[in-house]
């Protein structure tokens, strides 16, 4: 095969040696320079105007350049072959051409080389051929100026190759820089095009590689024909039988035997030292994003350089086809295998010095501390306190950003400096809580473990033994978690506000496990009876969280205590405690904006970065307070969130998220979606806890809406019997009695419904909202039947309406439209059905709308034609919202306004636009006002 054409592109230099060769045969010689960048192809220009100046009958005398040859070494190679190591015989007398002034060089030697070239003359056409005469010794070199400066009516022409690149340290003057124009013919050899690049690599192995292949060999290349060369040997040597790899390696290890980064290491050599530096300081930060002019500086203050060098340097390479910018403008080499064979010159060792003088460099010019901790990535330990404040400014800006991953690695890297023992607890509890949460990495516990057990401030060891705890009661090692917080109690015996916020997270802990639940509570319980003074705020509201769940107190009197507890000064890292279970509390008492005011004040307060089992509780309150406002597309917003294995450690063990999904997902209509969602867990082997009854619920909602109601009553039994063994008696949480009862009664088991339909009743009046209560008196409505039963849920109805609690509402208004129709009273049925269908709608709850229009068929009407899109589709908060958004609030100001999170008015704008069909905020007004005349009734 032909290899890729060192005289590609080089037909103008053919073309002015041809025309030299024949005016030197004539008598008349000169000079002619051949210059050009390393691997750029002169000395193989050389050869081919030696072969024809050969071919026209010149004697061709060469010689090759060398480094720190001898006196005259180079002229001696081309005019006395084998000599130019010896001694040169002295000479009687001297002879043209004259010394110049100052010369350093042998006076006798001089005149006796310049009189055998006038001898070879004598004998026929003469081309002297010198290559690589940058590296000459500076006697050759003047020699050869002043022989440039006679050979004008000798038969002699001189051609010379000389390397002319732009380096860093500034190159001693061009040959022809003290001869006049007339006596020098220049041209300089450029790079390949990237056409010409393309023909060498298809005709050295063959036309039919593809065309990304080629484009990346060209880039390699970096318009080389050598380095381009090198690189095709070493891809055609990868297979024995000459087969080409599918892609073009971007490492040098890749490549055998290795034509190609001793290719590119000859190119750095030729360069000299400071270049060499510079070409690999920029390989090292060939990653890191910037402004190009800030780039230069890096790289000159990584290389100890001139900066204005650099620059030009960077400019000349991108000139050349080694560089290429990237979008932001930015030098970057031509193709990561060239990256790699440039920085492959330095050690191990010298590339870790490189980067932390490029983080020193990063961070007196003030660049961002995730750029100077890139650096230090990829370093050992500084020891030096800039380092260790890098990277946790680094880790902490990537945590602020909400992106934890990339603060793991800054703060793994950071325990490889030196640091006091309370620091490294810190940097450990930060760590191993974003490693368990993030990566859900069981690496995570052991750190925590360690923190622990460093010495350090109480407040830091508390802080650590939470995280540990959480974890391990994640984990489903709740009793383990209990015995970390109290292993704790005799250090903090000074500390009474740390020893009452070990209790609140003690107590929260145990939630995980129906055991420990009833153990801490109980021992709670009676130590608030006995000293009072001894709970914390923060666990006295987890008292009465634990009485509203048993079904003690009522949500007035509930919410009365909790509001009180809030009022009183709590220590910083109780307070969490005691706005996570408050906002529970408000929750499960229908105030959903205060609710929500409640945990934007305890997340504002926490750190994502550390594990605490309220940062999770209260993300749990803000996913209820979604449910029980029937926000299903926030509910279903983040796959991620609900997905199987989207969140959690173990995917055996689904969440509260996950159990909230299903239900959304039955309510709109996607069974398909619930029900693999269902399966992707076997609740047989999940560890128990609280969020494990939940999704038992779920799981049976979705059988019941399937039909299964002897699957789903299984379902609603178990749930039952677990959260009863935790002293969950209340509706409240899961109303898995009114539940059992419906599918009691599909099952044909009145009396067995009956029952639980009243006990559900009578728990709910205990708590008293019209949430629980109403749903309470529409299930044992339709148990009871008859006008009695039809009295229960017109009271369920009243209420629910006056209270707006919508997803309450649809049933009952659906139960009374069925119970309607039994009664004969088809137009009162009517009104009711189509009121839940039309309410139906607007919530987006698909499963209730064909309940309601089935019900109308059954009773002989048609469904009332409602909106599904446009302005009279929206529901009273989103067209509130809407409004308030077309008249020129900030999201942030409209949550401000109605008492809401921001995300809540970022949901119903979400669903907003979707019903009007827009896609911009500008164009709500427009749209609001674009209002159809109101849909007549059909039927």
């Amino acid at each position: 095969m032909r290899g890729p054409g060192p005289l590609r592109e080089r037909q103008e230099a053919l073309e002015l040696v041809t025309s030299e060769v024949e005016r030197a045969r004539a008598g008349s010689g000169r000079l002619v320079l051949l210059r050009g960048a390393t691997g750029t192809g002169r000395s193989a220009l050389l050869e081919a105007a030696a072969d024809h100046a050969s071919a026209q009958g010149m004697r061709v005398l060469r010689a090759r350049c060398s480094p720190d040859a001898a006196p005259l070494a180079a002229v001696r190679q081309l005019l006395q072959p084998g000599q130019e190591f010896g001694s040169v015989e002295e000479l009687s007398e001297p002879s043209e051409p004259p010394e110049p002034s100052g010369s350093p060089y042998d006076r006798s030697g001089a005149a006796q080389l310049w009189r055998l070239l006038r001898e070879h003359a004598a004998e026929a056409p003469l081309l002297a051929a010198v290559d690589d005469v940058h590296l000459a010794d500076e006697p050759s070199r003047r020699w050869l100026v002043e022989a440039a400066r006679h050979i004008d009516r000798l038969p002699v022409l001189l051609v010379v190759t000389e390397r002319s690149q732009y380096d860093v340290d500034p190159p001693a003057d061009c040959l022809d820089h003290a001869l006049s124009p007339a006596l020098v013919r220049g041209h300089t050899l450029a790079p390949l095009s990237a056409n010409a690049a393309t023909d060498a690599v298809r005709s050295t192995v063959g036309t039919a590689v593809p065309p990304e292949w080629a484009d990346d060999c060209v880039r390699a290349g970096a318009g080389s024909p050598l380095l381009l060369r090198a690189l095709l040997d070493d891809l055609r040597a990868k297979d024995p039988d000459g087969a080409l790899p599918t892609t073009v390696p971007e490492t040098c290890a890749a490549l055998y035997p290795g034509a190609y980064p001793s290719a590119v290491s000859w190119w750095l050599d030729s360069a000299g030292p400071a270049t060499a530096d510079v070409a690999r300081a920029l390989a090292a930060v060939d990653d890191v994003p910037g402004d190009p002019d800030d780039h230069a500086g890096l790289v000159a203050g990584m290389a100890g350089a001139d900066p204005a060098r650099v620059s030009g340097w960077l400019t000349a390479m991108t000139r050349l086809g080694v560089l290429r910018p990237d979008p932001d403008g930015r030098p970057r080499y031509a193709h990561p295998l060239l990256r790699d064979a440039v920085l492959s010159g330095w050690s191990g060792a010298r590339r870790q010095a490189a980067h932390r003088t490029a983080a020193e460099v990063m961070l007196r010019r003030g660049d961002r501390a995730e750029a100077v901790a890139g650096q230090l990535l990829r370093t050992d330990a500084v020891g030096e306190a800039w380092a260790t404040g890098a990277l946790l400014d680094a880790a902490a800006v990537a945590v602020g950003k909400a992106r934890p991953d990339d603060a793991l690695p800054f703060l793994r890297r950071v325990l490889d400096e030196p640091m006091p023992p309370a620091r490294r607890a810190s940097v450990l509890t930060e760590l191993g809580s974003l490693e368990f949460a993030t990566v859900r990495s069981a690496t995570g516990i052991p750190r925590l473990a360690e923190a622990v057990r460093l010495p350090g401030m109480p407040h830091d060891r508390v802080r650590a033994a939470v995280a540990l705890g959480t974890a391990l009661a994640r984990r489903g090692e709740a009793r383990v978690a209990i015995d970390v917080l109290r292993a704790l109690d005799e250090s903090l015996r000074d500390h009474p506000d740390l020893i009452r916020t070990v209790q609140a997270a003690s107590a929260l802990l145990s939630d995980h496990d129906q055991g420990i639940r009833q153990e801490v509570y109980r021992w709670l319980r009676e130590t608030a009876e006995r000293s009072p003074d001894l709970v914390g705020a923060a666990a006295q509201a987890l008292l009465v969280r634990y009485e509203a769940t048993a079904g003690l107190t009522s949500a007035d009197t509930a919410m009365k205590r909790t509001r009180a507890l809030l009022e009183k000064p709590a220590d910083p890292l109780a307070e969490p405690f005691l706005l996570g279970t408050a906002a529970a509390v408000a929750q499960w008492a229908d105030e959903l904006d205060e609710a929500e005011r409640l945990i934007a004040r305890g997340l504002t307060g926490q750190r994502e970065s550390l594990l605490h089992p309220m940062h999770e509780a209260l993300l749990n309150v803000r996913i209820d307070i979604a449910a029980a406002r029937g926000s299903y597309a926030e509910l279903l917003a983040a796959p991620a969130a609900w997905q199987a294995g989207g969140m959690r450690l173990d995917p055996r063990a689904p969440a509260n998220a996950q159990a909230h999904a299903v239900v959304a997902l039955v309510e709109t209509g996607r069974m398909e979606e619930a029900a693999l969602l269902t399966d992707a867990f076997d609740l047989r082997i999940a560890p128990d806890s609280w969020e494990l009854n939940r999704f038992r619920y779920a799981r049976g909602v979705l059988r019941a809406a399937r039909g299964d109601a002897a699957g789903a009553l299984e379902d609603f039994l178990e749930c039952g019997r677990r959260q009863s063994a935790r002293d969950v008696l209340t509706p409240v949480v899961t109303p898995w009695r009114t539940a059992a009862a419906e599918c009691l009664l599909a099952l044909g088991r009145p009396e067995e419904a009956l029952a639980l339909a009243e006990e559900e009743l009578r728990l709910a009046t205990v708590w008293n909202t019209p949430r629980c209560v109403g749903r309470a008196l529409r299930v044992l409505g339709t148990a009871t039947g008859g006008r009695r039963g039809l009295e229960l849920t017109d009271r369920a109805v009243r209420l629910l309406r006056e209270a707006s609690v919508e997803t309450e509402l649809l049933p009952a208004l659906i139960a009374r439209g069925r119970q309607l129709n039994a009664a004969g009273e088809r137009a009162r049925a009517r009104d009711s059905l189509r009121e839940a269908s039309e309410r139906a709608e607007r919530l987006g709850a698909v499963r209730l709308r064909s309940l309601a229009e089935e019900a109308l068929r059954e009773g002989g009407a048609r469904p009332f034609a409602t909106a599904l899109t446009g302005a009279q589709a929206l529901t009273g908060s989103e067209r509130r919202i809407a409004a308030l958004a077309a008249g020129g609030l900030t999201n942030a100001e409209i949550a401000e306004l109605l008492h809401l999170a921001r995300r809540t008015v970022e949901t119903h704008l979400t669903s907003t636009y979707r019903k009007l069909g827009i896609r911009r905020r500008t164009e709500l007004t427009t749209a609001l006002d674009d209002r159809p005349a109101d849909p007549e009734p059909s039927g």
